[in-house]
């Protein structure tokens, strides 16, 4: 799947605090401080950055340099004119370097940026958020723009994955995880306590009359969103599976609609694909010994050992994402027959 051999990594100012340039040309050509990237026009669409080179994921893919696309390099607000836009917007870089490598190693890449050799012995885990504002576009205003945060890709509700930062990149997502995970945010308005919580009623249309045989009930995006930033054009969508569901997480019971189903899709061909390119994050979740998925947060001896796929809640105490109706087995299963494939094809 890896389509470039050679690395594209910018040679300058890996450290954090280096800035980019308020003008950000989408043209393949790297502003200081960002890797660069092979012109747009050369891509095929499906490809994530790692340590500079791209590597195909067989799902559509927006790198932070295309038109319309998310870069969480650029220090200006993505959304500067927007009703409830901060007035002063966050200061500096919304990444940084990562952390708890050698000192030796550490100056070595502050001068020169990562390898992928690097990258695949430090970054060991791949967080999954929902981000509580329902669209790839309106995560990008409150994570980046209100909040000076970022993480590494976006997962809109129509399947497109947004990625904002080469993957070499530490992202502010996950606290404790942030130097050796990689993080996504899907496109998701959240768990909550009661059924018919204001929230789920906004969210989701759950008119029968109006569905479709054997389809859930449709995303209603609200009014005060004027737009939307999903790039399907018309798209609908609707849960993966039909009724609200019902669980435990961090022992609280909650109530969540499901993904998507082109949500649960692209982001199998994204973790197979970060199972290839940094193989440490393996294909697996925290299991209970019956073979369960941990629903709540793992002790430190746990979390440290612990390398594949995470929840936001196993990082965290306080987070419930990305909640009970997230389908593990789904998304691992599919992820593994993408993986074989991708074995068998080059064996």
């Amino acid at each position: 799947m890896r389509v470039q051999s050679r690395s594209w990594l910018a040679v300058a100012c890996a450290l954090a605090s280096c800035a980019t340039s308020p003008e950000h040309v989408p043209t393949g050509v790297a502003e200081p401080g960002e890797p660069s990237l092979p012109p747009i026009e050369s891509r095929s669409g499906d490809e994530i950055s790692v340590a500079g080179q791209l590597f195909h994921t067989g799902t559509r893919v927006v790198l932070w340099d295309e038109p319309g696309a998310y870069d969480a390099y650029a220090q200006e607000l993505r959304f500067p004119d927007e009703p409830g836009d901060p007035k002063s917007k966050p200061k500096g870089a919304r990444h940084g370097i990562r952390k708890g490598l050698p000192d030796d190693v550490a100056t070595q890449i502050a001068d020169r940026g990562w390898s992928l050799a690097e990258l695949r012995d430090q970054v060991d885990q791949f967080v999954v958020h929902y981000d509580v504002c329902g669209t790839s576009r309106q995560c990008f205003k409150i994570l980046h723009d209100r909040r000076g945060l970022s993480v590494h890709f976006m997962l809109d509700v129509d399947g497109t994955i947004y990625q904002t930062l080469d993957l070499k990149e530490r992202a502010w997502h996950g606290t404790k995880a942030n130097d050796r995970s990689v993080g996504v945010e899907i496109a998701h308005i959240g768990a909550y306590p009661k059924p018919e919580h204001r929230v789920l009623v906004e969210w989701y249309d759950r008119n029968e009359t109006d569905l479709p045989a054997g389809k859930g009930p449709r995303v209603r995006f609200p009014k005060w969103m004027k737009t939307t930033g999903v790039r399907t054009a018309d798209f609908v969508a609707r849960p993966a599976r039909p009724a609200l569901i019902e669980g435990v997480v961090q022992g609280q019971r909650l109530y969540q609609f499901d993904f998507t189903d082109e949500q649960y899709e692209a982001l199998a061909h994204l973790v197979a694909t970060l199972h290839e390119a940094l193989p440490r994050i393996a294909l697996d979740a925290p299991r209970e010994p019956d073979g369960s998925v941990v629903s709540k947060v793992l002790d430190e001896d746990r979390f440290d050992a612990f390398e594949g796929v995470l929840g936001h809640f196993h990082v965290q105490k306080n987070k419930t994402d990305p909640g009970p109706a997230f389908d593990w087995e789904r998304v691992l299963t599919r992820a593994r027959e993408l993986s074989a494939r991708t074995r068998d094809r080059t064996d």
